[in-house]
């Protein structure tokens, strides 16, 4: 449950940092909002997983999904463009959280 948890809480963090910019420096109330909650929702679920998880373990795994999930949004929704070799690092950094989950009972 634990990693479940965890998988959720980095999705939110892909979920506020997204509405973040969509608040246009806090400038629009209704994003700003989702980024409020987001922001809870995230660190509420990190929270409830680190009760089980190792820390040096969970915040890696949570910040990587937020990392590539963002970078994913980006990509698709503002139109960000990555390097080539960057999207190889970007590769490398899911490999590295699947890895993590694979090897972490």
């Amino acid at each position: 449950m634990a990693w479940i948890d965890l998988i959720i809480a980095g999705l939110f963090e892909t979920l506020w940092a997204t509405t973040l910019k969509l608040s246009q420096g806090f400038q629009k109330l209704d994003y700003t909002l989702y980024t409020i909650v987001g922001m809870g929702l995230s660190f509420w679920l990190l929270a409830k997983a680190i009760k089980t998880l190792p820390l040096g373990i969970a915040y890696p795994v949570w910040t990587g999904i937020g990392a590539v999930g963002t970078i994913i949004l980006g990509v698709v929704f503002f139109g960000d463009r990555l390097a080539p070799l960057t999207w190889v690092f970007v590769g490398l950094l899911l490999i590295s959280i699947i890895g993590i989950k694979i090897t972490v009972p």
